[in-house]
């Protein structure tokens, strides 16, 4: 199934914006949720958790929870409605969404917090959490990073949504993080390079983690800087800022639907 025709057709039903964020992560998730994420059930407690930090993106992943069965076709369609468990950014009492995101630099901490747990209670799940790049710039994201690092959460990692902009400017603009790679890697996190659009690369990068971790011989916690585009696959929209917030007229959207196909 298209999963980015999905995301046009429901961004588009409900008028809403954060088109460019979704299209920018949906396929980091689709490779979570179809080959990473060990999930028997939603009531496993040995399921692996994730965790959207970067919740404006909350439609990918709601297409993603749809593709799994975990949510139904109804559910996906009140998307952005009245009464309807899917806003713009995900909340718990969703089926399939632990913590309730969308305030850059908090999503990180219970990623965090959920690996702990897990480490305490002796338990082999893994934590795996999306952040954008504008959430570089809060001061929760480098006292969790130090944290994670501190405790040896081998059972955890960051995704970096790495596509250079944020809702008012490009990143380099608002507060140049310069080579962030080196920054991460001083936290003393395992750090990789990857392109954020490459399903192979994605899923091949997180199976190597993975099995390091479960092999018993990962010894810091994981970090992942995926390069990806904003708005990517829709050519008016990418590494463009007003795609950001913007919602989609009639013609800008048949040329997105053709475009995806």
């Amino acid at each position: 199934m298209n999963y980015r025709k999905l995301i046009l057709e429901h961004s588009k039903k409900a008028g809403a914006g954060h088109i460019g964020s979704a299209l920018s992560v949906v396929d980091i998730i689709y490779v979570l949720y179809d080959q990473i994420l060990n999930i028997p059930n939603l009531d496993s407690n040995e399921r692996d958790r994730f965790v959207l930090s970067k919740g404006h993106a909350g439609l990918a992943l709601y297409v993603n929870l749809f593709l799994k069965g975990f949510i139904s076709q109804k559910d996906l369609d009140t998307y952005c409605s009245d009464d309807t468990k899917l806003g713009v950014h995900p909340e718990h009492y969703l089926p399939g969404v632990d913590f309730s995101t969308g305030s850059l630099g908090q999503g990180i901490t219970f990623a965090t917090g959920a690996a702990l747990a897990a480490k305490i209670e002796k338990s082999q799940r893994m934590v795996f959490c999306l952040l954008s790049d504008a959430e570089l710039n809060e001061g929760s994201f480098w006292e969790t990073i130090l944290f994670a690092s501190h405790h040896k959460l081998t059972n955890l990692v960051f995704i970096l949504d790495n596509n250079g902009q944020q809702a008012l400017g490009y990143t380099k603009d608002v507060i140049n993080l310069g080579d962030f790679k080196q920054k991460i890697e001083s936290f003393d996190f395992e750090t990789i390079s990857i392109n954020g659009h490459d399903v192979e690369s994605i899923k091949n990068s997180l199976h190597n983690i993975k099995d390091k971790y479960k092999s018993n011989k990962a010894s810091k916690p994981s970090f992942v800087i995926a390069n990806t585009i904003c708005g990517k696959g829709v050519s008016y929209m990418e590494n463009t800022i007003e795609w950001h917030y913007k919602s989609m007229n009639d013609t800008e959207y048949t040329q997105a639907l053709k475009e995806s196909e």
